[in-house]
C-alpha cells in the first residue's frame, strides 16, 4: 500500500476549494434548473438591440398612489360644468370595487391653463412642469389591471398582478445588458417595501444579474440614499484588495476544474467582480456634492419641500449619465398609505405636487441641456388614476379605467397628446393605451421587439407583455 503524504498547505488549499464549491453549488442550484438555451443570457456584457433604437436608457418617475388625471393634465370642461351633479353609474360604470351606485361629480380643485406652443392644459399643481410641455408627450387614454395599489403597482412593474414575474428593468437588462461594467444596469432609488416591494425590481425567473439594485429605502432618510455596505470601514484598501484577490483565485480555481464551460458559475464570478468595481466607482457617482450650487438649486435641493425628491432626480441623472440602463425614481409611501392616495383629502395633492414639480422640471431641463434627453426616455406616472366623482366629500377613489402619464425624449413626439378619456375623465375611450401597450412601446423605443424578447421557463416562453400588447407607433416622431 502506498501512502501519499499531505502537507498542511495542500490540505488547506483543497478543503478551501471544496467548501467554496459547496457554497457555489447551493447558489447556482436554482439557476441551473433553468432551460439550457437561456444560460448564455446571464451576462453583464452590453448587447445590441434587435433594431435601431431611439433611446438607450429609461428614467421612470413613479408617482405611487395614483395622481388624479382630472386635477393635473386631463382638462374636462364638462366635469366643471356638471360639478355636484349626481350621475347614475348603474349599467354604465362602476366604482373601483364594482358596486353599482350613483355618484356625485366633483370638479378639479385647481385651475387649468394652456401652456407652450402646443397649448397643453396643465393645472396649478405643476407650474414648473408646465414650462416643459413642448418637450412632453401625454398619453391620456391609459388603462390598466387591478383596482387596489398592490396588484396595480405590481402590474405596472412586471405585467402581472399576482405572480412572480421579471420587472421591466430586468427585461431590459436581459435584452440589452449594461453600458457601464462598473455600475449596475438597473437601479431603484428609495423603493417602497410594500405594494409589491422587492418584486417590483426583481429578476423573477431571469438570470440573477438582471435584478435591480436598491439604493436607499422609502422609509429611510434621503441622506441614507446609498448602496449598503459599499465600503468596509474596518479594512484598509490594501486588505480589501488582498481579500478580493484571494476570493477570485478560489473562484477561478473552481472554474478551471470543470471540464466544460459553466456559464452559471461565470455569471456569479462576474457579479462579484461588479461588486468589487462598484466599491471604487459608485461612491463618486452617488456623491451629489460634486454638482454645482446652480445645478442643485435647479432641482430644488436645499429647499425643505423639494430637497428629498430633488436629490433623487439629480441622482437619476448622474446614474443615467454614467451608463445605468434603467433608473426608477420613487415618490413612494413612507406609511401604509401611498402618498398620492387621497380618498378623503384631495387638497393633499398640492403638497405632493409641490414636492415633485420642481425636481422633475429640473431633471427635464438638465437632461436637455446636456444632450441626454434625445436618447433617454423619461416616463412619469402612477399605477392608475382617480375617479371624477367625489369620495368622503373631498376625496377621489382609485381609477384604473382612465388616467394620464407623460413621456419625454427617446424619440417620442414633442408637445403631443395622444388618446382621451370620456367627457368627465372617467374611462379611456379614444387612443386607448393599456399598460401592456406602454410596456411594448418602451421596449420598442429601446430597439426591442416585445414579442421576440422571451425567456423559456417552466416549459413555455414568457415575455413582459404576456400574449398582449401593441406598440403605440402614433407617439413616435
Amino acid at each position: 500500500m502506498t501512502i501519499h503524504a499531505t502537507t498542511r498547505r495542500s490540505w488547506l488549499q483543497n478543503s478551501a476549494c471544496g467548501f467554496g464549491s459547496l457554497a457555489l453549488g447551493s447558489m447556482l442550484a436554482e439557476q441551473s434548473a433553468k432551460a439550457d438555451n437561456n444560460s448564455g443570457a446571464a451576462s453583464l456584457v452590453e448587447r445590441q438591440p434587435m433594431f435601431p433604437a431611439r433611446a438607450k436608457r429609461v428614467i421612470f418617475i413613479f408617482m405611487q398612489g395614483g395622481p388624479s388625471q382630472v386635477d393635473t393634465f386631463d382638462y374636462k370642461p364638462e366635469l366643471i360644468a356638471r360639478d355636484q351633479k349626481t350621475i347614475d353609474f348603474v349599467g354604465v360604470r362602476t366604482d373601483t370595487f364594482g358596486k353599482l351606485s350613483q355618484r356625485t361629480l366633483m370638479k378639479p380643485l385647481w385651475q387649468f391653463q394652456q401652456h407652450g406652443q402646443c397649448g397643453q392644459h396643465v393645472s396649478e399643481l405643476f407650474p414648473e412642469i408646465a414650462k416643459h410641455v413642448d418637450d412632453l408627450c401625454f398619453l391620456k387614454g391609459m388603462h390598466t389591471e387591478g383596482v387596489a395599489h398592490g396588484p396595480s403597482t405590481l402590474f405596472l412593474h412586471t405585467g402581472a398582478t399576482n405572480q412572480v414575474r421579471p420587472s421591466l428593468g430586468a427585461w431590459l437588462m436581459y435584452g440589452l445588458g449594461t453600458e457601464n461594467q462598473n455600475m449596475p444596469g438597473f437601479v431603484q432609488l428609495q423603493p417602497s417595501d410594500t405594494k409589491g416591494g422587492p418584486r417590483n425590481y426583481s429578476n423573477g425567473f431571469l438570470p440573477s444579474v438582471c435584478q435591480g439594485t436598491a439604493i436607499g429605502r422609502a422609509n429611510r432618510s434621503i441622506n441614507e440614499m446609498t448602496i449598503d455596505h459599499i465600503r468596509n470601514s474596518e479594512l484598509t484598501a490594501a486588505e480589501t484588495q488582498q481579500r478580493f484577490d484571494l476570493t477570485q483565485q478560489l473562484n477561478h480555481a473552481q472554474l478551471n476544474r470543470r471540464p466544460q464551460r459553466d456559464d452559471q458559475l461565470e455569471a456569479v464570478i462576474k457579479s462579484y467582480e461588479l461588486a468589487w468595481r462598484m466599491q471604487s466607482k459608485a461612491p463618486a457617482v452617488l456623491d451629489l456634492n460634486q454638482e454645482t450650487a446652480a445645478t442643485q438649486q435647479m432641482y430644488g435641493i436645499g429647499t425643505k419641500q423639494t430637497d428629498s425628491f430633488g436629490k433623487q432626480c439629480l441622482m437619476a441623472r448622474r446614474l443615467s449619465e454614467s451608463g445605468v440602463r434603467f433608473v426608477q425614481v420613487n415618490y413612494a409611501d413612507e406609511s401604509p398609505t401611498p402618498r398620492w392616495d387621497q380618498h378623503s383629502n384631495m387638497p393633499k395633492h398640492m403638497e405632493h405636487a409641490t414636492a415633485t414639480d420642481k425636481p422633475v422640471a429640473g431633471l427635464l431641463a438638465d437632461l436637455k441641456q446636456r444632450g441626454l434627453l434625445e436618447d433617454t426616455l423619461v416616463w412619469w406616472g402612477g399605477e392608475f388614476g382617480r375617479t371624477p366623482f367625489s369620495q368622503s366629500n373631498n376625496g377621489r377613489d382609485h381609477n384604473p379605467r382612465g388616467f394620464s402619464v407623460f413621456l419625454a425624449g427617446g424619440g417620442v413626439k414633442k408637445g403631443f397628446s395622444y388618446g382621451a378619456t370620456d367627457e368627465i375623465g372617467h374611462e379611456a375611450v379614444d387612443g386607448k393605451v393599456h399598460m401592456h401597450d406602454l410596456h411594448a412601446t418602451i421596449l420598442h423605443a429601446l430597439g426591442m421587439n416585445h414579442e421576440q424578447l422571451t425567456y423559456q421557463h417552466a416549459g413555455r416562453d414568457f415575455r413582459l407583455t404576456d400574449v398582449y400588447g401593441r406598440v403605440v407607433e402614433e407617439i413616435f416622431a
